[in-house]
């Protein structure tokens, strides 16, 4: 039996407003639509690796609220295992606002509600299915205490960590070294290394950095440019298939399912990058968040050089 994938990280129910761009500063703009989905870093990735065919456990916190159990209901309909999203009537379930212009681009603002309740005492519920797993993925729309107890427990069982340092702040020093996959975009890679990112040699000298602090191998992704990959073999670049894109909301979210997916199946990282790749361009071709996360099914077979 494939061992599981166990996600831990944010639920958000996604309310989101397309425009042909976006409001300046005291400026009203006409909206095009509006359109309420399920989102969240953690439970967009958990869904991806889903529709990849992994097996896969969330570890999360919702609301007792409609939003929550939307949430829950989404998870369950894509197989996800969601016994350890539990529901909190102290708080509402996260929301993020979501601005998506003409060419694409978003613009989001996250209230956690229920995701800033995640601590410590949540993870070890979940401890016998993380020592179990194939793999763990975090992110850090959660408590830093809940991303770093995951990662804690993980490393004793020996477990590998995929973290996703999205958004963007401070990792404790020691938690570099316990990182065995580091995904990261150019504005977080940016912050990171200290160094403007912004095409294939630039990232690939910030993941050499960001490499020299611990983690095993480290992926820049760069969007229409493609990935960057940094690890033992040092630094190579694969570009992105050419696609239009009309929503780039959770691409990112979908390589990462994908590719922690295909390194669970034992393929090479590589390969793993290619199937990221195939399926986050088909991702930005659909507008929202999970609903334009595919299946493998619809992905035709990765092309490599």
């Amino acid at each position: 039996m494939t061992s599981s994938i166990v996600v831990v990280g944010s639920l958000n129910m996604d309310l989101i407003m397309r425009m042909s761009r976006a409001p300046i500063g005291g400026e009203t703009v006409p909206g095009l639509d509006f359109s309420m989905l399920p989102g969240g870093k953690g439970a967009n990735q958990a869904v991806a690796c889903a529709r990849m065919g992994a097996n896969v456990i969330m570890v999360g916190r919702v609301g007792i609220d409609p939003n929550g159990d939307v949430l829950k209901a989404g998870l369950a309909a894509d197989g996800v295992d969601a016994r350890e999203v539990k529901g909190l009537a102290s708080t509402h379930t996260g929301v993020a606002s979501i601005w998506v212009e003409d060419d694409g681009q978003n613009r989001i603002v996250l209230a956690p509600g229920a995701n800033g309740l995640l601590d410590p005492a949540s993870i070890a519920r979940a401890n016998t299915m993380i020592d179990m797993a194939g793999m763990l993925i975090v992110q850090l729309e959660v408590p830093m205490p809940a991303v770093q107890a995951a990662i804690a427990r993980a490393v004793a069982a020996h477990v590998p960590v995929l973290m996703n340092p999205a958004p963007a702040a401070p990792l404790p020093d020691a938690m570099w070294a316990q990182i065995d996959i580091l995904v990261l975009n150019e504005t977080e890679a940016t912050a990171y290394a200290g160094i403007p990112v912004f095409d294939p040699n630039s990232a690939a000298e910030a993941g050499a950095q960001l490499r020299a602090r611990g983690p095993d191998r480290v992926l820049v992704t760069l969007g229409a440019q493609g990935v960057v990959v940094v690890d033992g073999g040092g630094a190579r670049h694969t570009p992105a298939k050419k696609v239009k894109a009309v929503d780039t909301t959770a691409a990112g979210d979908t390589f990462i399912g994908a590719l922690a997916t295909a390194l669970c199946e034992g393929q090479s990282l590589d390969d793993a990058v290619a199937l990221g790749q195939a399926a986050s361009a088909l991702c930005v071709t659909r507008r929202g968040a999970q609903t334009s996360i595919p299946y493998r099914r619809q992905l035709a077979p990765p092309t490599r050089p």
